[in-house]
């Protein structure tokens, strides 16, 4: 008989290695007791559906940090996680099994029953906190289908092995009656914080000697589990299942896949779960007693399989995260060989010196060397989180705070992102939008990254109408954003992040079809019947030709027409009218046939400028305020639609020129009407001024009008924040600052208006001017202060230029010549011209012609005698 059969034979039992669920100390202390015992097969807490998918943990292609993901087959939204890091005590035991050819089985509860469970509402609180990863992700599930409770194997609290025990995460009553053993036993230590207790006595002590440390020679690897399970016996005896209602059901399930194991293995099994059910383990029960807990539990069918998960997701104690507060310390101190301080400041300071910190060797050595003595000084067995951060604050940061966000958020958690072999199983939408990123080079990452495209080119529009089919489909991988570069429309800026719940979010699309094209097109038909007001149409619209949906889009145009033929508030009008037109505008930059949507919208158009006059009479203030932004989105529409389209004459008498004196005339007559509110009205002339159909004098006579001695004070002050507001397609002020003769009448109007209706008007003039930005006020002020503007000191003879309408006496030659030589310099003209070298005959010389365009007249020759050759400025003296 072989040794190791021998052993076999003498075990009184299988091992059971109580552990702590992603803590490198327990999966250090796995390994080693696996080592020692070589059992014949390993249980490991977690689904029995994912038995089939353990080999995958051995292929190349897999990289933690992944996660088990079980989803109901008909409603992929009801799912549950499984995470598991590099340093998870699960997951070393796994790739041990499987590297020496032992069988590995899973024993929780079947993911069928813990899902269906909770749609039921049988487990209040989604089971228990003990640490394990099953329970953490079916209890610890996000918003979408997943109960809030239990960090279950995914806390971070727990003994050694034991930390499985309740989390200490949940709040409220919850939390009031849940039990956390790993506060307990701190508690009973001394200690007030029992993170830091098992840091001390586990993952500190362990981690001295580095990633390959074993026990020390000849010493016992089962020792600490038999001291965890002790203890867990005893808390065990006090709280019972420590409010974890599940628990019971549970370990049942346990017991009875542990009897199937040693009917097929024998005793020579080793067992690795969360230590708060090892007692329960041990406890005997009959297989009767087991089987009546788990009578007549509701079941569902589901689907498992391997998905990639994210440090920062392990640092999460909500949604599907695991609740690890620092996952990429803990990944540190399993990894490192050899002295973890020295070898995480060498991080640090190579992360500092990438953000352009003056970070050097020394500054290193001397970090390790105060962190070391803040360990000893405080009476911890190795330098943790907090000694860390003081000695980088301290002699790296010069007493600041600001690198230790930096470290936090690139290191403590980090932006990891795991990967699975590409023949785990997936639904065939998940499958296809893997082959899209390897064609478009489009690789999913944890760390938010920015991403340019340039639509001319044919890898960044497929990259495009990717991603916008996602988001039609729920898959929000990437954000558009505002582009920092170019505006133009051939531009787009997206905002990506890969999540790891975003694999549900595709398994629920997979319901609408089998590829990413077939699901979108089908969900965006499916909306567009659904669609309940006629904006939601039309911004479905401009997302199918985002997207590029063409078989979506003549569902999407007939919901439209028909939603317009039935909808006659001006307002739905005018608010669906913008997404139409920039729907017709990016079908013309992505090339797509958008002559329908062009139809459509001109028909539209022409609906609202029948409407708009009436709707704006006798509306209050609100109202006028909602209705203003109407009248500027439709002002942008009919701009964007009133462009020639390619190769079409431009003009008045063509199809967008006659839009565009339609629209004009719409304002024309809003303006003038007195039932509009004065808000509507001075919107409307700003909008004609700015077009330029407002004549000679135009701007002026509405404004008298509007600010005559017969006109309500405060209907004046609504026409001055519509005429030269500064929010939302204003120009900040800057008309009243060059055109003094509009500052005047302003000027007149607000010292002409009585004592008793100043305290009314006040409140509206200051919400137009705070818009202002400072320096607008400040020059608005001087102008007030200065009054009408006099002409400039002029010598004898000297004709003053003719003065643009509104705007000054004319040019101020003074101040002109004043940037002479910084032009100069810009345009590399030299001080005697173009010339390098200048003429004998200074007469003779061609004229400077920034000078002669300031001093050209007919007493030219009387200046250039009077004035030395040199003289640059042209200024008069």
């Amino acid at each position: 008989m072989s040794e190791r059969s021998e052993r076999t034979t003498n075990r009184c039992g299988p091992v059971l290695l109580g552990v702590r669920h992603h803590g490198p100390g327990s999966a250090r202390a796995v390994r080693a007791a696996l080592e020692q015992c070589t059992p014949d097969a390993v249980l490991i807490e977690g689904p029995p559906e994912a038995d089939a998918l353990v080999p995958l943990a051995a292929q190349e292609g897999m990289r933690p940090p992944v996660a088990l993901l079980a989803h109901v087959q008909d409603d992929p939204g009801r799912a549950a996680f499984w995470p598991l890091a590099e340093f998870s005590p699960e997951w070393v035991a796994m790739r041990w099994a499987l590297e020496r050819g032992v069988p590995v089985r899973f024993i929780d509860l079947p993911a069928a029953h813990s899902l269906a469970m909770r749609e039921e509402g049988e487990a209040a609180g989604g089971g228990t906190a003990d640490g394990n990863p099953a329970a953490g992700a079916e209890a610890d599930g996000e918003k979408r289908g997943a109960g809030k409770g239990d960090a279950d194997g995914a806390h971070t609290g727990g003994p050694v092995a034991a930390a499985d025990g309740p989390g200490g995460q949940e709040t409220g009553a919850e939390a009031e009656v849940r039990v956390d053993p790993v506060r307990v036993l701190a508690e009973a230590a001394g200690y007030d914080d029992p993170e830091r207790w098992w840091e001390d006595v586990v993952e500190h002590r362990a981690g001295r000697a580095g990633a390959g440390s074993g026990p020390a020679p000849g010493a016992d690897a089962l020792a600490p589990f038999a001291a965890l399970a002790e203890a867990m016996g005893a808390l065990r005896e006090t709280y019972g299942d420590g409010g974890h209602d599940r628990d019971p059901v549970r370990e049942a399930h346990m017991r009875l896949r542990l009897r199937a194991a040693r009917r097929e293995f024998g005793d020579g099994i080793a067992v690795v779960c969360g230590a708060w059910h090892v007692p329960a383990l041990t406890h005997r029960t009959t297989v009767t007693a087991d089987r009546q807990l788990l009578k007549g539990l509701p079941k569902a069918k589901v689907a498992v399989t391997w998905v990639p998960w994210t440090h920062r997701r392990l640092s999460r104690h909500s949604g599907y995260g695991a609740g690890i507060a620092s996952p990429g310390w803990y990944g540190h101190l399993f990894s490192a060989p050899d002295r973890p301080v020295a070898r995480w400041l060498t991080k640090v300071a190579g992360l500092l010196r990438e953000e352009d910190y003056a970070v050097s060797s020394a500054h290193v050595i001397e970090a390790v060397r105060l962190a070391e003595g803040l360990a000893t000084v405080r009476g911890r067995p190795l330098a943790g989180l907090t000694e860390l951060d003081d000695a980088v604050r301290a002699v790296m940061g010069d007493g600041s705070d600001a690198p230790s966000s930096l470290i936090h958020d690139r290191l403590v958690v980090g932006d990891v992102l795991g990967e699975v072999p590409d023949d785990a199983p997936a639904v065939p939408l998940q499958r296809d939008i893997a082959r899209s990123q390897r064609t478009l080079r489009l690789k999913p990452e944890a760390l938010e990254r920015e991403l340019e495209l340039d639509l001319r080119k044919e890898t960044d529009a497929g990259r495009s109408r990717l991603l916008h089919r996602l988001r039609l489909l729920g898959v929000p991988w990437g954000e558009p954003t505002r582009s920092r570069g170019s505006t133009g429309t051939f531009r787009e800026t997206w905002r990506l992040r890969w999540e790891p719940e975003l694999s549900v979010r595709v398994a629920e699309a997979g319901i609408w079809g089998t590829t990413v094209l077939s699901a979108a097109t089908a969900k965006a038909a499916s909306e567009a019947t659904g669609a309940a007001t006629l904006a939601e149409v039309t911004a479905l619209a401009e997302r199918c030709l985002l997207a590029e949906l063409p078989d979506a889009l003549p569902v999407v145009m007939r919901a439209l027409s028909d939603r317009a033929a039935l909808d006659a508030d001006v307002g739905h009008l005018a608010q669906a009218l913008p997404a139409l037109v920039r729907s017709v505008r990016y079908g013309d930059v992505r090339g797509t046939d958008a002559a329908v949507l062009r139809e459509v919208a001109m028909g539209l158009a022409e609906r609202v400028f029948v409407g708009l006059p009436p709707a704006c009479a006798g509306l209050d203030a609100d109202g006028a305020a909602e209705m203003r932004g109407h009248l500027d989105a439709t002002h942008q529409a009919v701009g964007l639609l009133g462009q020639p389209e390619t190769g079409q004459p431009t003009g008045r008498q063509t199809g967008p020129g006659r839009l565009r004196a339609r629209w004009a005339g719409v304002l024309r007559a809003v303006s003038e009407r007195d039932a509009v509110p004065g808000l509507i009205r001075g919107r409307s002339a700003r909008l004609l001024l700015d077009e330029g159909e407002l004549g000679d004098g135009g701007a002026e006579r509405l404004m008298g009008l509007a600010l005559s001695p017969g006109t309500p004070p405060t209907d004046a002050a609504g026409w001055i924040e519509g005429f030269v507001g500064g929010g939302a397609g204003g120009d900040g002020g800057m008309l009243l600052v060059h055109d003094e003769r509009l500052l005047a009448l302003v000027d007149g109007w607000l010292t002409g208006v009585p004592d008793a209706a100043f305290t009314d008007v006040l409140p509206l003039l200051r919400r137009t001017f705070a818009e202002y930005e400072g320096g607008v006020r400040r020059t608005l002020g001087e102008l007030i202060r200065r009054g009408p503007s006099s002409p400039s000191h002029r010598q004898a003879g000297d004709a003053p230029d003719a003065a643009a309408p509104g705007f000054g006496p004319g040019l101020d030659r003074d101040r002109a010549a004043a940037v002479l030589p910084t032009l100069r310099m810009l345009l590399g003209i030299g001080a005697h011209g173009f010339d390098d070298e200048p003429t004998d005959e200074p007469n003779d010389e061609p004229t400077d012609g920034l000078n002669s365009g300031l001093s050209g007249g007919p007493h030219d020759d009387q200046r250039a005698t009077a004035r030395p050759a040199d003289d640059l400025t042209g200024a008069r003296t």
